[in-house]
């Protein structure tokens, strides 16, 4: 599969140049020739769209005229704890992943409002990855391979190779329908490309801006696939049939009380099903508005309401922004408990007022100084969690994203307080270094003192991560990141989970 994977990315890629060179529309041409790029990367990761195929007359040209975006892409990742463990309550053994791939995606032109997309995707790891017996112990790295396929495989290769996006679209009257596998970017979900595959969903969705200055999200999906699976899997459901627990759906965000043998258990279905409605106004000057909602129906439910002002003063743009989120139980917490960890119950309380019940809420406010020029951006966050339950966020949306969350730290558990720091320097808007970007973030969490969580104590959170693009190779992107946690242990959390982690990351956009 190894050699498949990196014979399949090769040839495709020499297809692409030599096949459909000259299948783009002519202004697609134009734009190219002007060295107009077709993508670009955004900050967090995501893939903004410059170029998309035009409409043509006929169904002949459907494919002859459609487009095909190309990326190549590197990560490393190295994972040092301060005290390496080896004990029955959970080891920490230092580890390390390396991922080699990239993307093809191709995008039919549109004929009648009608048009398809589909993605293919690699991450192989010829070297620099933990052997096949220790990938449980990979924690960053772990989005370059499939846990799940090397652990079910005779084999024991690591590396994927499968669709990533594949879904059929329609578009009219100002809104877009889309039906299949696709990313779907809310407060509670992300694509979060930030590793090797993106996250994405099984469904249809409909985004429409038929509504002066409003854009409306609704979905429904049936499915997940997380960025280290090669299929598809429940959207809530922790553990198979089996009790896998890499089988199902294993986000670092999961609820691990709500297990497959716990919904059979409760006489429930373990199938469950993802609804999302986004509202989102920008009719007050300066202002923006959204209200959010999802459902994972006869489980749980949960409401966002977001507000985000900025004013104009001199050469500098202040802002505030507010979130305010709500969980409500539905079944949920009779099934699988107040806690994310699964260990609560009516008997072992662990310091949850009403261990079976999954109500909570969350409130999270930001300040920010952003210059005009883009040059620099400031930022304070704050986030509390209510001393109620723990947020069930595996769709990679993250409740305290864009407010207090750092690299690869969760903060949305009861009763847990956070304060971030952050600042972002544009050293080539300052003339410094051309296309060099730094951002420094500080994060304080302020877990709670009681042992709810058997990992979870307070943390000193620190993230550099230092973005260069190349003028003489302007499709090219590199990336260093650093985080280091420092935590808190005591009586209740023996083992020292502090850390230091280091990646890097190279993209090339074609």
């Amino acid at each position: 599969m190894k050699n498949l994977g990196l014979s399949l990315v090769a040839s495709t890629l020499l297809f692409s140049q030599v096949a459909f060179a000259d299948n783009t529309t002519k202004s697609s041409k134009i734009d190219v020739e002007q060295n107009k790029p077709k993508r670009t990367l955004n900050m967090s990761g995501n893939l903004d769209y410059k170029i998309l195929p035009k409409d043509v007359e006929s169904l002949g040209e459907l494919f002859t005229k459609g487009m095909i975006y190309g990326r190549l892409r590197m990560n490393t990742f190295k994972f040092d704890w301060k005290k390496e463990t080896f004990d029955k309550k959970g080891d920490q053994k230092n580890n390390y992943a390396l991922g080699i791939g990239g993307s093809l995606i191709f995008k039919t032109a549109k004929y009648h409002g009608w048009s398809g997309t589909v993605g293919f995707y690699t991450s192989q790891n010829p070297f620099g990855t933990m052997e096949p017996e220790n990938i449980g112990y990979v924690k960053a790295g772990k989005d370059t391979f499939s846990r799940d396929a090397i652990k079910t495989s005779d084999d024991n290769e690591i590396g994927m190779t499968l669709i990533g996006e594949s879904y059929l679209e329609y578009n009219l009257f100002n809104t877009t329908y889309k039906l299949g596998r696709q990313l779907f970017e809310s407060v509670f979900t992300a694509s979060n490309d930030t590793k090797m595959i993106p996250n994405t969903f099984d469904g249809l969705s409909v985004e429409t801006t038929i509504l002066q200055d409003t854009n409306i999200k609704v979905a429904y999906f049936q499915r997940q696939k997380l960025r280290d699976h090669t299929s598809s899997h429940d959207v809530l459901t922790f553990q198979d049939e089996k009790g896998n627990s890499w089988g199902n759906q294993d986000d670092s965000g999961v609820h691990k009380g709500l297990t497959y043998a716990n919904f059979i258990k409760a006489d429930e279905d373990p199938d469950n099903e993802l609804i999302i409605v986004s509202v989102k106004n920008n009719s007050l000057k300066n202002m923006e508005l959204t209200a959010s909602y999802l459902a994972v129906p006869e489980v749980l439910h949960q409401i966002a309401l977001e507000g985000i002002a900025k004013v104009p003063v001199s050469n500098w743009t202040i802002g505030v922004g507010a979130r305010y989120m709500i969980q409500g139980d539905d079944g949920g917490g009779a099934i699988g408990g107040a806690s994310l960890s699964g260990k609560v119950t009516a008997t072992d309380k662990r310091g949850y007022t009403d261990p079976t019940n999954l109500e909570s809420s969350l409130m999270a406010f930001k300040l920010f100084a952003d210059t005009t020029s883009g040059l620099l951006k400031l930022q304070y966050g704050y986030s509390q969690v209510s001393d109620d339950a723990d947020f069930v966020s595996p769709w990679r949306g993250f409740p305290t994203a864009g407010y207090t969350r750092p690299m690869a730290t969760s903060n949305w558990y009861a009763n847990t307080k956070s304060h971030m720091l952050q600042g972002i320097v544009d050293l080539g808007k300052a003339n410094i270094l051309f296309g060099s970007q730094i951002l420094m973030r500080y994060v304080m969490i302020d877990n709670d003192s009681e042992v709810k969580n058997d990992v979870e104590t307070d943390k000193d959170v620190i993230e550099i991560t230092a973005t260069k693009k190349w003028q003489s190779f302007p499709n090219f992107e590199s990336k260093i990141r650093f985080g280091s946690v420092s935590a808190d242990t005591d009586i209740l959390h023996k083992t020292d989970n502090s850390y230091n982690e280091y990646r890097l990351e190279l993209n090339y956009l074609f």
